[in-house]
Order: C-alpha cells, then sequence, then structure tokens
C-alpha cells in the first residue's frame, strides 16, 4: 500500500529531489544558470579602476577635455565646426 504523499515514478523523485537541494531539471539544452549562478563581479571590477579626478575635485579639468574643446573652437572660427541641431546636411536638402 502506498503512503499518501510518497513519490512514485522516477520523475517524480528527480523532480522532488532538484526543488529540495536547489538543482535544475534541464532537458539537455543550455540554459545559461551556470552564468546566473556565478556569485556577482560589479564590485570588484568597479573598485579595479581609479575613480575619476574629475569626480574627486570639482577644479579639475581632464586634459582631454580641454583638448577636445581647443579643437572645436578653433574648428568654429574656420566655420568647420558641427552644424546647430537642425541645419544638417538633410536640412540643406
Amino acid at each position: 500500500a502506498a503512503m499518501p504523499g510518497v513519490a512514485k515514478t522516477a520523475t517524480e523523485i528527480a523532480r522532488v529531489a532538484a526543488r529540495v537541494f536547489g538543482a535544475h531539471l534541464g532537458d539537455g539544452r543550455p540554459s545559461g544558470r551556470k552564468i546566473l549562478r556565478a556569485p556577482l563581479i560589479g564590485e570588484r571590477l568597479a573598485a579595479y579602476y581609479p575613480k575619476s579626478m574629475a569626480a574627486l575635485d570639482p577644479l579639475f579639468t581632464a586634459p582631454d577635455e580641454t583638448r577636445r574643446k581647443v579643437k572645436l573652437e578653433r574648428l568654429k572660427r574656420r566655420g568647420k565646426g558641427p552644424p546647430k541641431k537642425g541645419e544638417g546636411k538633410r536640412a540643406s536638402k
């Protein structure tokens, strides 16, 4: 006589075991669970890179940004700068 609440088939036993032990019953196809199970590394990755000087010191100006602004100003004086919004190639047709 079978007791009530007891699994009967092997698939039912496997399903119950998976639920108890936190496993996944897949059908053999890739599911991506391996990646989701891995610990998150965002904090460690962010800690590897130094903080930007602009974020730490409000008076600091990045040399790249300064160089870009100087070049843009030089181009604008010659009339070669970027067009104002709505004045691109397509607007002049």
